[in-house]
């Protein structure tokens, strides 16, 4: 297992209704999950079986966060928000799945950040860039999704946490067209290229591929994730 590098201190970051929203109601099933809550832990079992899948769907999920606080305010996409919530609380269920640590760290890494944090020494890994990559390059919601599952499988394995408060605000801007999936591409591009793991060698230099997140990906592969 690759050994994570400590994690940074919290960083206030000013949210939206939406991840605010994600943050107290993630932060609340955590707490209770990691207290062995029978509620909570049974909460999260039901969020799992929505991880990487269109939310929307399914009505079993119905009920298991408080979206009231939503339609307090007449600005926000009620679809677009909703579906913004259930997908980031359904990526941390999975996350948190049999860890007995907080994998949501609010005021902690961006996606792009975590992502790094996969690659041994710093190095640019291709496998997982092109996972990022993928990820970036989603057409749709449905297709997002499905993609974050696969990084969140291998930030599970790693222990890497995720701001996930975070991630529900910037799907939430993701839905927002035309310039949202550009301005969420840019922020996770950035987060993949600020952070530095701590070389093995420290002669060597960085890596300058290009890694943005929002390389074009093939028409087939979003037919493929969307039938999934």
């Amino acid at each position: 297992m690759t050994t994570a590098p400590p994690a940074p201190a919290q960083r206030r970051r000013d949210l939206g209704p939406v991840g605010t929203l994600a943050g107290s109601e993630i932060g609340r099933l955590q707490k209770g999950y990691l207290e062995d809550r029978p509620d909570a832990v049974a909460a999260l079992a039901r969020l799992r079986r929505g991880a990487g899948k269109d939310t929307s769907t399914i009505p079993d999920l119905w009920g298991l966060l408080d979206a009231d606080p939503l339609h307090a305010d007449p600005a926000l996409d009620q679809d677009a928000a909703h579906t913004a919530l259930y997908t980031a609380a359904t990526l941390y269920s999975l996350h948190q799945q049999s860890r007995g640590t907080r994998m949501h760290r609010p005021g902690g890494d961006e996606l792009g950040t975590a992502v790094r944090r996969l690659m041994p020494g710093g190095d640019m890994d291709e496998p997982t860039r092109k996972r990022f990559v993928r990820a970036g390059s989603a057409a749709t919601m449905p297709v997002l999704a499905t993609r974050l599952r696969e990084i969140v499988l291998l930030l599970r394995r790693e222990d890497i946490t995720l701001d996930y408060a975070l991630l529900a605000e910037q799907l939430y801007q993701w839905q927002q067209l035309p310039a949202g999936p550009d301005s969420v591409r840019r922020s996770w591009g950035r987060s993949l290229h600020a952070h530095r793991a701590k070389p093995a060698d420290p002669a060597g230099g960085d890596a300058t591929a290009d890694t943005t997140a929002g390389t074009t990906d093939t028409d087939t592969d979003d037919r493929k994730d969307s039938a999934q």
